[in-house]
């Protein structure tokens, strides 16, 4: 299971949980660094960029735009490179 952080909570339901399921490993993404934060953010942005400015006549049409902006981003996409310097608030090793 991901977690999106450390800073998920660790008590109460969800140990319980990790108790009756003991084949379920939990995976911690990076504090601040999130893989989710950024899916999100691509999708806020297709949404923005898109979605609320197009008309759609169909499902077919829909996903033919979609797929457009998506080869169109991908020309111009790059990697965003983190930058994170605070040792203090890194996950502690197990």
């Amino acid at each position: 299971m991901i977690q999106d952080n450390f800073a998920t909570p660790q008590d109460g339901p969800l140990r319980g949980f990790l108790q009756l399921h003991p084949n379920v490993n939990l995976h911690f993404t990076p504090t601040y660094s999130s893989w989710l934060n950024q899916i999100e953010s691509w999708f806020s942005k297709l949404q923005r960029d898109l979605i609320d400015r197009d008309i759609f006549t169909s499902v077919a049409d829909l996903k033919r735009k979609i797929l457009r902006y998506i080869r169109l981003y991908q020309k111009t996409a790059k990697p965003y490179r983190w930058k994170y310097s605070d040792v203090t608030k890194r996950i502690p090793a197990w």
